[in-house]
């Protein structure tokens, strides 16, 4: 193909850059389409360097323009005649020096392979990428289609600005001679009159074409703006509502720019024509002048319609967020956040030279207590396109920070809602004014809802409240949401809790765990679709055991501890106790999987297979794993090293395929440490290992399969620290329950979690004697009723090779 057809078949954005190439006067685009074969068959680079090639060339270039101005005259193309006839007057400026034009012609040649080699490269980069942004719909390839419509239209209207200017020329210079002429045949001054009347009447026809022309073409900038505003916009804000709290939406404004730039530029370029035609009035007129009775409405439904896609082009494109926060629209006061605003008229010769005030609250609600804060720090930025990977027109503000204002703050109010910190909504404002070509607008963008807190304490609640909103509301104005909360649907709800695992470890939930938790909301169901979650049984202030606080516990340990193994699938994590046994009860002996516990807030256990004397299954549960657990020891050498210490005390592995029947091995293997002793990462002066241990004896004599066992409950974990000490010949201490957390007993899957402060069970491990006559090795009360392990130091000659 061609390298001119390949040029013509781009995307809009090379399209874009090729027309910025030609928009010189060095090389008409008109001369290199009509010409393109030709042109691409000769060898300009000689011709540069040699006179009479390129005069050879040059003289063959003036007779393919002629031959093409004899093809317009056939064709009665009256403006390409005009055109290819101004052409060769122009390049007749190289007679003296072809090369020179060899040299243009080249020039432009090797711009264009430049386009063609960026957008092939572009092409590859997108066929390489593994996670392709999300395909553009069908209706956004018929949004396209188009724009492109429409630029067409908007050159063919140019071509016949042009058209008209140079008919009324004609007639305005037969009109001039007429009169300069004294004609003193009647009959003569009768013929030319009628001339003159015919040019009057095409030209009075052509304008009224004209305008009908550009009526229409601002009906179909006016269908354009209307989809751009009322749906693209609405539902790119819409996903960056929802990205905001962890979807995997595409929230990217390029293609959005790109159709608001060209609807603005046609818009501009429609005022332009109007001017024009307003000019060519000025210069002929008469009676019952279409221009003149038309021309101002049409201007006026122009600058309405730009007005109205100026308005709405103002976004905040990135939501305010502090750099710590646990995710975006949770601001702390005095700690600051940042946040991008950006215009989607893209023109450079605005550049730095509109400016971007923030502003906070002005229509605050009026009820009592409802906070009032200060926006500190640099408020007033410049639209720039330097600070934007795309070279789009943004104000990036990175040091803003709010202030509580002391005074009216919490005051009277005209209503009697009470808000609680974290229910209450906050709005941030931005401010800038577009002038340009004779436009002036005030433009305005708020951000999404922020909850403001004091304290790090009321991260976890605000966030709740942050999610709760997004998910539910699409008036990102409704400040006062809180005060009639709706409840969210089983669908909502469960496809919001997928996000936060997905956003947090690239891994959401599966429809078995989806259901598990909707088991635990609402009970046993065969369809939870039409089930609804309240904002109270949710996250409310002040109630640690709200849904959400138990959900998130999960989420940050799984993000702090275990991310690896929950990408990897290895945790079923979400399975109720009734669902464990069910799958468990028909494997093999050692087979185990792993669970978060549904009482122990972010604690992770595991169940496993072990077989009777009569050969039945008896599913036997460890107490859950607590962050203080996981921060000794990496969960996977917690698996690894798991010890069962039997009547004889001979300790033994019972973990040995994870559900349904992969090796452990084979499918913890690769998250295996090698290192021990002095390498260890654990311990670095005592040649020690950590492991969890469970006497055999003590589990036989909770976990006996029953009737609360055939229901799923009933099943006790045993669990303790073990170290090997090669080089202590102490006897072992025990490390008794004050070192485990106090643990719901309302769960009969739960007897504790490990809960030890990480330096004094170092200390222990270091110097066991001295913990003798400590307040560290006595029993709580509460406690008594639980015989746990306890931490033992075994002799390496014993069981050094199992922990190898």
């Amino acid at each position: 193909m061609a390298q001119w057809d390949k040029l013509t078949e781009l995307s809009d954005a090379y399209t874009q850059q090729l027309h910025e190439l030609y928009d010189r006067d060095d090389f008409p685009m008109d001369v290199r389409h009509y010409l393109s074969v030709w042109i691409e068959k000769q060898d300009w680079q000689r011709a540069a360097r040699e006179h009479d090639c390129a005069m050879v060339l040059f003289q063959v270039l003036l007779e393919n323009l002629d031959n093409q101005h004899s093809r317009f005259v056939q064709e009665e193309s009256f403006l390409l005649q005009h055109n290819i006839r101004r052409y060769k007057q122009g390049f007749q400026r190289y007679l003296e020096d072809p090369c020179a034009l060899a040299n243009t012609i080249l020039w432009f040649l090797s711009k264009e392979k430049d386009i063609l080699q960026n957008a092939e490269l572009a092409e590859q980069v997108q066929l390489l990428c593994v996670e392709q942004e999300a395909m553009e719909t069908s209706s956004q390839h018929d949004l396209e289609r188009k724009m492109v419509g429409l630029r067409n239209e908007v050159q063919c209207m140019e071509h016949t600005i042009l058209c008209l200017e140079e008919q009324q020329d004609e007639f305005d210079f037969k009109y001039q001679t007429h009169k300069m002429e004294a004609v003193v045949d009647e009959a003569v001054k009768k013929d030319q009159m009628k001339v003159l009347q015919t040019l009057v009447n095409r030209l009075n026809d052509c304008r009224k074409v004209t305008l009908s022309d550009l009526k229409k073409l601002l009906d179909r900038i006016e269908d354009l703006i209307n989809i751009l505003v009322k749906k693209e916009l609405v539902e790119w804000q819409r996903r960056q509502q929802k990205a905001c709290i962890g979807s995997p939406d595409n929230v990217c404004l390029d293609q959005l720019e790109n159709w608001f730039t060209c609807v603005a530029v046609c818009l501009f370029q429609v005022r332009e024509f109007l001017g024009k035609l307003e000019e060519l009035v000025g210069k002929v007129s008469y009676e019952n002048d279409p221009v003149k009775a038309q021309k101002p409405a049409l201007l006026s439904r122009a600058d309405t319609l730009l007005k109205d896609l100026l308005k709405s082009s103002f976004v905040v494109e990135t939501q305010p967020s502090m750099p710590q926060g646990k995710g975006p629209l949770v601001l702390r006061t005095n700690v600051q956040f940042s946040v991008k605003t950006r215009l989607l008229v893209k023109f450079p010769e605005l550049n730095h030279s509109m400016k971007v005030n923030v502003s906070m609250d002005r229509e605050a609600p009026q009820i009592k207590g409802y906070r009032r804060f200060n926006v500190l720090g640099t408020k007033s930025k410049a639209l720039n396109m330097a600070e934007s990977q795309s070279g789009g027109m943004v104000a990036d503000f990175r040091h803003l920070t709010l202030k509580e204002q002391k005074s009216g703050g919490g005051g009277k109010g005209v209503s009697d809602i009470s808000l609680s910190v974290t229910e209450e909504l906050h709005i941030i404002y931005f401010e800038t004014e577009f002038e340009m070509k004779g436009v002036s607008v005030e433009l305005q963008a708020s951000s999404i809802p922020v909850v403001i807190i004091s304290n790090s304490s009321q991260q976890q609640s605000a966030w709740a409240s942050v999610l709760w909103f997004n998910m539910l509301s699409l008036d990102t104005n409704d400040v006062m949401f809180f005060a009639n909360t709706p409840p969210a649907t089983w669908p909502q709800f469960g496809e919001m809790l997928s996000w936060q695992f997905l956003s947090a470890t690239k891994r959401g939930l599966d429809e078995a765990q989806l259901e598990m938790i909707a088991h635990r909301l609402f009970a046993k169901k065969q369809n939870y679709d039409a089930c609804k979650v309240a904002w109270s049984k949710f996250s409310k202030e002040n109630l640690p055991d709200t849904f959400w606080v138990w959900f998130d516990g999960i989420l940050v340990m799984v993000k702090t501890y275990l991310e690896d193994l929950w990408r990897d699938g290895l945790i079923m994590g979400f399975v109720s106790k009734g669902k464990e046994k069910s799958l468990l009860k028909k494997k093999q002996r050692g087979t185990f999987l792993l669970r978060f516990s549904e009482s122990v807030i972010g604690g992770i256990t595991f169940s496993w297979v072990e077989t009777t004397i009569t050969g039945e299954p008896d599913i036997k549960t460890v107490q859950p794993f607590s962050k203080v657990d996981l921060l000794q020891i990496p969960f996977h050498e917690i698996i690894r090293n798991f010890q069962i210490l039997e009547a004889e005390n001979i300790p033994e592995n019972p973990l040995l395929y994870l559900y349904p029947n992969t090796p452990k091995d084979e499918a913890f293997g690769k998250y295996y440490s090698e290192k021990n002793g002095a390498d260890s990462p654990y311990f670095k002066y005592i040649k020690t290992k950590l492991v969890f241990v469970s006497k055999e004896n003590t589990l036989e004599a909770r976990s006996p399969m029953s009737s609360d066992m055939a229901q799923g409950e009933g099943l006790e974990p045993m669990n303790g620290l073990c170290g090997e000490a090669a080089e202590l010949n102490e006897s072992p201490h025990s490390l008794q329950q004050s070192l485990l957390e106090t643990y719901h007993p309302d769960d009969p899957m739960l007897s504790g979690s490990v809960a030890a402060a990480e330096e004094d069970l170092l200390t222990y491990l270091n110097n066991p004697n001295a913990f003798v006559d400590t307040d560290i090795l006595q029993e709580e009360p509460e406690l008594t009723d639980f015989s746990l392990s306890g931490f033992n130091c075994l002799p390496q000659q014993s069981c050094g090779s199992i922990f190898q």
